[in-house]
């Protein structure tokens, strides 16, 4: 369970964390803890690759195929057709994931909330991403807003890393295993940490976030290298002032 005020004395240790809890909106515990591991799972399946709006309605249509309105159980999405899955807006591989995680719900992999609590953070990662279509992240998120495990660093999230990059005043964002490392720091309430790093993009934004007067010294993720086709043009272009012509590969006819 996330205890707020222990945490915020723990992570005001940190000058720059302590300037972000006193800018941002404070935290504030997620909705989803009323929400069974079943229901999580699938409704983040239902997100994949879509705008909230969109994952939304897909969602009622969904939840309006099951008699009483309430979120099907998994014996209800195994028995449902396939056919009818699809026509409230699901992909193929989205069908076959909630199939998934229905089958597993069923055998135990995906237990109920009080399974689930007796496992560690790592023990729950290893387990729910057996199920088709589930990452880490998505378990992270879970263990996070749903489990409200306080010690949860999602160090490959974008939104956490750039936070850390405005937030730190880097000219580029931490690689993930520096963003692990700097953040042993904040344990063990590295949840609440990674929550106020999502903060300082919204600040950002806002022209809002104070300057980091002393950034720290880690690796940073390299820029992406450009295609190796761009680079011979540019070669040649400086080399000659005009383009070189790409050689045929065509094979010589024999004799």
């Amino acid at each position: 369970m996330l205890h707020t005020a222990a945490a915020h004395r723990v992570l005001s240790a940190d000058p720059v964390m302590a300037k972000l809890i006193e800018q941002a909106v404070r935290y504030e515990p997620d909705e989803r803890l009323r929400q069974t591991p079943f229901e999580v799972l699938a409704r983040a399946i239902a997100h994949q690759q879509l705008h909230a709006n969109a994952a939304r309605n897909i969602l009622a249509r969904f939840v309006a195929l099951f008699d009483g309105g309430l979120f099907p159980l998994p014996q209800h999405v195994i028995d449902m057709d396939h056919a009818r899955l699809r026509a409230v807006g699901f992909s193929g591989s989205k069908v076959a994931a909630l199939k998934d995680l229905a089958a597993k719900a069923l055998v135990g992999v995906v237990p109920e909330r009080e399974t689930l609590d007796a496992l560690s953070d790592e023990q729950i990662i290893e387990r729910l991403t057996q199920v088709r279509g589930i990452g880490r992240w998505t378990v992270e998120m879970m263990l996070m807003f749903q489990m409200q495990r306080p010690d949860v660093l999602p160090v490959d999230d974008f939104g956490v890393r750039q936070g850390f990059q405005f937030a730190y005043g880097l000219k580029g964002m931490p690689t993930p295993k520096a963003l692990a490392a700097f953040g042993e720091r904040w344990k063990p309430y590295r949840s609440l940490a990674a929550w106020y790093l999502w903060r300082a993009v919204d600040l950002h934004k806002q022209n809002l976030l104070e300057p980091c007067q002393s950034p720290p010294r880690v690796q940073l993720q390299p820029r992406p290298k450009k295609k190796a086709a761009k680079k011979a043009v540019k070669k040649s272009v400086k080399k000659t002032g005009r383009p070189q012509r790409k050689r045929s590969r065509t094979p010589r006819r024999s004799a």
